[in-house]
């Protein structure tokens, strides 16, 4: 059995899906739809940049979208490839829960790339800039970093597992306060801990302000039942309820990114496989970390498609 993933934030870069973009029609066509739902040229952005452009969340979000939902077409549309045989669950990475949602047909893709955008923007809005920072930790697990947790002093403010991505890879968001201290205990550990060039802390409760705003937009959303099972960031469980995936998508915002946690899930029931369709090798490269004996394929250019055939 296998599981469709789909990346998140991170996995963008300046040119991403040019060589689909050029060649097929139906390409140019999703980048159409998305521009005109957003009222702006997502698609400018996507295929020329400026990077500094590209990297606003409220782009970067309904942009790594575009590009997934343009990879999924062309492989079930343009080269007909049938892609719910054998397929268990999707699941994606933060957004790229939006990306699974589309792809299962419970949510259309313009209003995903609209409601993405809106998420974007105000995760952006939730923290004044330079107020927030996130660290990616490599080496140690969660009991590990809980402990460095616990250690911060209370009025050095937030600091959360923003991401639990693999066994050797945790995110920490939070306070920049808090942040910096957890990154000098953990230098003077002998610890690894790498910056990340985000514009906000996401992914911990400094984003609650966002997620109380971004309720009424997901509920005012039409979402039908996902046709193929989706395996929430929140829970790491299975789900067809579209009203559980609704409020699930709110408390995502400011809840830990569950991955490594959703992977073994959809491993201890029955996937063999996991297939990648996005911009990037991000989330194939740490499920190998997660688990070396399962297969994991990304697809993001023509000849990975066509080997897919």
């Amino acid at each position: 059995m296998k599981a469709l993933i789909f990346p998140g934030q991170g996995s963008q870069s300046v040119g991403m899906g040019n060589e689909l973009y050029k060649k097929f029609d139906l390409v140019k066509k999703v980048f159409k739809d998305a521009d005109a739902k957003l009222n702006y040229s997502i698609s400018k952005i996507i295929l020329d940049g400026p990077e500094s452009d590209l990297k606003l969340t409220k782009n970067t979000q309904p942009a790594i979208l575009t590009i997934s939902y343009s990879i999924f077409k062309l492989i079930t549309e343009e080269f007909n490839i049938d892609l719910k045989k054998d397929i268990t669950f999707y699941a994606g990475h933060s957004l790229g829960e939006y990306s699974a949602l589309v792809a299962s047909g419970s949510l259309s893709f313009t209003d995903a790339v609209l409601l993405l955008h809106q998420r974007g923007k105000l995760m952006q809005e939730a923290v004044p800039s330079g107020k927030g920072s996130m660290i990616a930790v490599m080496g140690l697990d969660h009991n590990e970093i809980n402990k460095f947790i616990e250690e911060i002093k209370s009025d050095k403010g937030v600091c959360e597992v923003a991401n639990d991505n693999s066994y050797s890879q945790i995110i920490l968001s939070g306070d920049k306060s808090a942040i910096d201290e957890i990154s000098k205990n953990l230098k003077n550990n002998k610890k690894k801990s790498i910056p990340l060039p985000v514009s906000a802390p996401f992914h911990c409760s400094l984003m609650k302000p966002a997620a109380k705003k971004m309720e009424k937009n997901i509920f005012e959303t039409n979402f039908n039942t996902p046709k193929v099972q989706i395996v929430s960031n929140v829970t790491a469980q299975a789900t067809k309820n579209s009203d559980d995936i609704k409020k699930l998508l709110v408390e995502q915002i400011f809840s830990k990114v569950r991955w490594r946690e959703s992977v073994e899930y959809m491993i201890d029931n029955g996937v063999k496989e996991f297939v990648e369709i996005g911009p990037g090798k991000v989330l194939s490269g740490l499920i190998k970390r997660i688990n070396d004996k399962v297969l994991s394929k990304s697809l993001n250019t023509i000849d990975e498609i066509q080997n897919l055939k």
